[in-house]
C-alpha cells in the first residue's frame, strides 16, 4: 500500500499548530496595533548591486557597528534571519532530539515550543508567578535533563521585566549544566535592562535581539545573538550558508550607523511617549477590566468581554491581539503601540462601546 505524502512526513510535524503570526491570522485593518511593528516605513535605500555574487555569512560592517552598538566585542556577535534563527541555533546546536529538553515560562513568546517541536526536542514550562516573575524552586524542579532555558525580558505579551536578581539566581542554578537564552528583542524601549554587560561573568548566558522593533525593520528579518566566543563558534557550525541575504546587510548596516541609531532611538521615545499616553487613557474606559505596566511598544489589558471587544473593533478597522488562549490571560488583549493619531482612534473607538460590554 502507499503512502500518501503527509504519511511520510515526521509524526511531531503533522501534529504541529504553527506559529499563528499576526500576518498568518490577517485581517483587513488600517490600524494594526497587532504586531509590535514601528508603525511608519524607515528611509533606507538600498546601495549595493553586487546581487550576482552570494553574500558574506556574517557581514563584517554589520558585525562591527551591531557589537560597538551592544557593548560588546565582534566575537560575540551572530547575525542571523530574525532572532526567530537565534531561537532555533541554539537548540540545534545544544539539544539532542529525543533526550535533551528545554524549559520556558509561559505566558511567553509562543516560537520557543514551535521551534522545540518542529525539531523533536522535548519542552518543559513552569507558569510565571502572578506577577509574571520567574517560579525559581519550581524551574529548579524541572532542570534534570533541560539543555536550554528561554526567558524573554521584557516578556511578550505581558511587558514586564524580570526581576535582575532572580535572572542571577538562574543563572546560578544552571552553570555548568544549560545555557540561559534571555529575548530581549524589546529591549531598546528600556536600554537599561540589558543583561550584555553580564556576558563576561556568565558563560552560559546568550542573548536575543532584533531590528524588528524600535529599529522598524520587521520586513528586513535581521536579528543578533549576543554570547562568549565559544557558543557563537557552535551556532557557525549550525547556521545557514549565507543566513543574510545581501540587500538585507546593507539596510542594517545603514540602521547600525550613528544616524540609524539617532533614529532608532527617537522612534523609542516616541513610541514611549505614545504609550505612557494609553496608560492613562485605558484605565477610563468603562469595558477595561485592568491595564498592566509595559517596558516595551505595546500594553496587555483585560476587559470584560473581550472577544466582542475584540471583533468590534477588528470590523472597524483597528486590529488588536487577541491574547485568550495564553495561560492566565483569560479576557486580555495586547495592543501594540501605534502613532498617537492611531493611539487616539483606538480610545475613541473602545469609549463608543454599548454600555452593556462594561
Amino acid at each position: 500500500m502507499s503512502l500518501n505524502v503527509e504519511d511520510l512526513a515526521r509524526a511531531n510535524v503533522r501534529a504541529l499548530t504553527p506559529y499563528q503570526s499576526a500576518r498568518r491570522l490577517g485581517g483587513n485593518g488600517d490600524v494594526w496595533l497587532n504586531a509590535n511593528e514601528f508603525p511608519l516605513p524607515v528611509p533606507f535605500e538600498l546601495s549595493q548591486q553586487t546581487l550576482n555574487r552570494y553574500p558574506e555569512c556574517q557581514p563584517k560592517l554589520v558585525i562591527e557597528r551591531y557589537a560597538g552598538y551592544a557593548g560588546v566585542s565582534p566575537e560575540q556577535v551572530l547575525v542571523s534571519r530574525g532572532a526567530d534563527e537565534g531561537i532555533e541555533l541554539v537548540m540545534r546546536a545544544f539539544c539532542e532530539p529525543g533526550k535533551d529538553a528545554i524549559l520556558f515560562c509561559p505566558p511567553t513568546y509562543g516560537m520557543y515550543s514551535v521551534s522545540a517541536e518542529t525539531i523533536g526536542i522535548e519542552y518543559r514550562t513552569v507558569a510565571a508567578l502572578d506577577d509574571w516573575q520567574l517560579n525559581l524552586p519550581a524551574i529548579a524542579d524541572q532542570l534534570d535533563g533541560v539543555k536550554v532555558v528561554y526567558m524573554c525580558s521584557p516578556n511578550n505579551p505581558t511587558g514586564n521585566l524580570i526581576n535582575p536578581d532572580d535572572i542571577r539566581a538562574l543563572l546560578d542554578m544552571t552553570a555548568g549544566k544549560a545555557l540561559v537564552v534571555a529575548d530581549e528583542a524589546y529591549i531598546e524601549f528600556c536600554p537599561q535592562a540589558t543583561l550584555a554587560g553580564w556576558l563576561k561573568d556568565y558563560p552560559h548566558l546568550v542573548i536575543l535581539r532584533t531590528l524588528s522593533k524600535a529599529f522598524a525593520l520587521a520586513g528586513l528579518r535581521c536579528g543578533f545573538t549576543l554570547a562568549n566566543k565559544p557558543v557563537i563558534d557552535l551556532l557557525l557550525k549550525v547556521i545557514a550558508p549565507y543566513p543574510l541575504a545581501t540587500p538585507v546587510a546593507d539596510v542594517a548596516a545603514q540602521a547600525l550607523s550613528d544616524q540609524g541609531l539617532a533614529l532608532m532611538r527617537e522612534h523609542a521615545l516616541q513610541l514611549n511617549a505614545n504609550r505612557s499616553w494609553l496608560l492613562e487613557q485605558l484605565p477610563q474606559i468603562a469595558c477595561v477590566e485592568a491595564v498592566f505596566p509595559s517596558e516595551t511598544n505595546y500594553i496587555l489589558a483585560r476587559f470584560t468581554d473581550s472577544p466582542k471587544v475584540f471583533k468590534t473593533l477588528w470590523d472597524e478597522g483597528i486590529i488588536l491581539r487577541d491574547q485568550n488562549k495564553n495561560p492566565g490571560l483569560a479576557g486580555c488583549l495586547r495592543i501594540s503601540i501605534g502613532t498617537r493619531e492611531e493611539c487616539e482612534r483606538l480610545i475613541a473607538a473602545l469609549q463608543a462601546l454599548p454600555v452593556e460590554q462594561a
